[in-house]
Formats: C-alpha cells, structure tokens, sequence
C-alpha cells in the first residue's frame, strides 16, 4: 500500500481519497465488467477502511456478492464493492494513478482480441480464477 490519491469523477461532483492502496492497476474480462465498461474493467485495490468519498454516489448490486458505483450526475463509473472485501476503484479517477504497472489481468481467456494487453502481467483463466473463488462461478 502506498501514497494518498486524490480524485473526481467527470463532472466533479463526487470526489474521492483513498489513503492507501495497491498501487498497481488490474483488469478484468468477465461478462459482468464487459457489460459494464463496453470492454475490459480496470480496477485500483483499496482496502475498505482507506477511502472517503463525497457526492451523488448510486450504487447497483451486480451480483450476490458485489456493488457497483457511478456518479449520480454524470455517470461515471467508481469503484466496484466486494461486501467483507476493499474497492476496486476505476484508476482513471486519479491524476496519480498515472504511472501505475499492469499487475493482474483476470478472465484474460476472455479478452477482446482486438485489444490485447502486452506485458509481463499475471494472466488468470476463467477457470483458474473461479476455482480459487468460488463465490463467483456462474455470475461471470
């Protein structure tokens, strides 16, 4: 975990700190993210004690076991909530997540193929990713 970033969502009318996180970037290819960004979701990791946050927040329940988030006025997206677990914030809200390396590419066998990531980066399969979580097997 690492410095205070400081963010906003397009219009400005939410604003977030997150005090500490994992200052590396991940993404994500399952169906829901997908849906949800029009390609893949690209995730901060903060612990759940770490961020404030200001504005019209909406929040939807995508699955059993997570929310999603976006800004009231504008729509931005925010951060995705794992109930017991920190955010995945979207990285682009930060100015300082500029410079953050490609960590973690999750559901990587389900990627669009027009737009491959390159990288030494940890690639996770389907199948590799929802036998470590059984939680998410059949929501993705």
């Amino acid at each position: 975990m690492t410095e205070t970033l400081e963010g906003h969502c397009l219009c400005g009318a939410v604003t977030i700190t997150v005090q500490s996180h994992a200052n590396a970037a991940s993404v994500c290819h399952c169906d829901m993210c997908r849906r949800w960004s029009g390609a893949a979701t690209w995730c901060l990791e903060a612990p759940e004690d770490s961020i404030a946050y200001a504005g019209p927040v909406k929040t939807y329940s995508s699955s059993k076991f997570a929310d999603r988030a976006w800004c009231g006025s504008c729509g931005t997206h925010l951060w995705i909530k794992t109930a017991g677990e920190g955010y995945d914030l979207m990285p682009g809200l930060f100015d300082g997540a500029r410079d953050m390396a490609l960590d973690r590419e999750i559901y990587a066998d389900r990627a669009f193929a027009c737009a491959p990531l390159a990288g030494n980066h940890t690639r996770v399969t389907r199948a590799a990713y929802e036998a470590a979580n059984p939680h998410v097997e059949g929501n993705r």
